[in-house]
């Protein structure tokens, strides 16, 4: 049975143009093509890039991030509650106010008190600023490697500055030693995301970073198996661009290094837009969609390629749409705030829970109902008592 269904699975017809077979991809003279199975290294890769992660943030990232600064805000921990802690953990982080009233009524708290447990409780499992910066700091190094690699491999191949050669003689194209590496390379590291993900940092947008890392994948298996390389290792290449310098922003960010690091939102912003907004539709896409059938008709792998390429995009235009608003607020207040991604730690007086406002004085001054002003001639004269003199008789 599952030879059958891989029989079918397999066939010319779905993943390759018209009047081609597998046959033309075999080794043959000296030359040596893409095989799926060769995919297959990259799950024991993979591990092994998770255990260089951790090493990294054990010994550099750690390290790095002490010499840097960087220093985690004091929490203070919440005192053991079983029936709120169950509320937490099978209900939800943040209850609604009648619920709230309610698990008040059950403990013997008054409201406030049990704001400000929920409220610790979640500061409790957010992660760390050098639990983040670590994270940033192995990112940034692999991708910054990753992209002058890619550099190196691709530099003097014509498709990297003409890529309608990506269709040249294709699918019978045979596969170069420093491709392939450096492709396995690509996709162990994203497998291991995937291994990694449940003890990682979690943004705001999570579900959109696993959709990433799923295409992602697909896409790298899917091109090499179809020996769709020359277009897969552009694609490659356009990400890595932008993204070493979103992990450096992300660490001047967390050593509150501000120019440095809006100097650097700014670069990879431009980057972004032109690679990510400009430079994928107009050439990769493109390419995939109309040159790529120019002397061939379309087929089921054409399609599905696109689709994995469209949906490359519509993420593409999300984060571009989070860089923007993070952008106008560089623009309203001069520096960067913050990861629009992130949680903000909270503080004991937030939630709706902001002091009432009261009138100001003429001197700028709060007058709270039934307060005596802060000046005047009773005033003076407490202030001098408090310091020890008594007014003059």
């Amino acid at each position: 049975m599952w030879s059958s269904l891989n029989e079918w699975l397999w066939q010319e017809r779905f993943w390759l143009p018209p009047n081609n077979s597998w046959a033309v991809l075999e080794d043959r003279d000296g030359l040596v093509y893409a095989h799926p199975q060769d995919m297959l290294m990259a799950l024991p890769l993979a591990l092994a890039l998770v255990a260089v992660r951790f090493t990294f943030e054990r010994f550099i990232g750690l390290p790095l991030s002490r010499w840097l600064g960087v220093r985690n805000q004091t929490r203070r921990p919440v005192k053991p509650n079983a029936t709120l802690e169950k509320h937490f953990l099978m209900e939800g982080q943040r209850p609604t106010e009648p619920q709230m009233s309610l698990l008040a009524t059950q403990c013997g708290l008054t409201l406030r008190q049990t704001q400000h447990w929920f409220r610790r409780r979640r500061n409790q499992d957010r992660p760390c600023l050098t639990k983040k910066f670590c994270e940033a700091s192995w990112r940034f190094a692999f991708y910054l490697c990753s992209f002058i690699g890619g550099i190196s491999v691709l530099y003097h191949e014509s498709w990297l500055w003409t890529p309608v050669m990506c269709w040249d003689s294709y699918p019978q194209q045979p596969l170069k030693p420093a491709l392939y590496h450096w492709y396995l390379l690509e996709l162990s590291f994203y497998v291991s995301l995937l291994i990694t993900l449940p003890f990682d940092t979690k943004r705001k947008d999570f579900k959109e970073q696993v959709a990433h890392h799923f295409v992602t994948i697909t896409l790298i298996v899917f091109s090499y198996s179809t020996n769709l390389l020359r277009i897969g290792s552009l694609v490659l290449l356009l990400h890595d661009s932008s993204d070493y310098l979103l992990e450096a922003c992300k660490l001047f960010n967390y050593t509150h290094w501000r120019r440095v690091c809006d100097a650097l939102f700014i670069i990879f912003s431009l980057v972004f837009f032109y690679t990510r907004l400009v430079l994928f539709p107009t050439q990769i896409l493109y390419t995939t969609y109309y040159e790529s059938i120019a002397n061939s008709g379309p087929f089921f792998g054409y399609y599905f390629f696109n689709v994995l390429l469209m949906t490359l995009q519509l993420l593409h235009v999300f984060w571009s749409c989070l860089i923007l608003r993070m952008i106008y607020s560089f623009l309203k207040k001069g520096q960067m705030e913050k990861d629009v991604r992130s949680d903000v730690e909270e503080s004991d007086s937030s939630d709706g829970e902001a002091a009432p406002e009261y009138p100001q004085l003429k001197n700028r001054a709060a007058h709270r109902p039934g307060a005596a002003p802060t000046d005047g001639p009773r005033s003076r004269a407490a202030r001098r008592m408090a310091n020890g003199h008594t007014p003059a008789t």
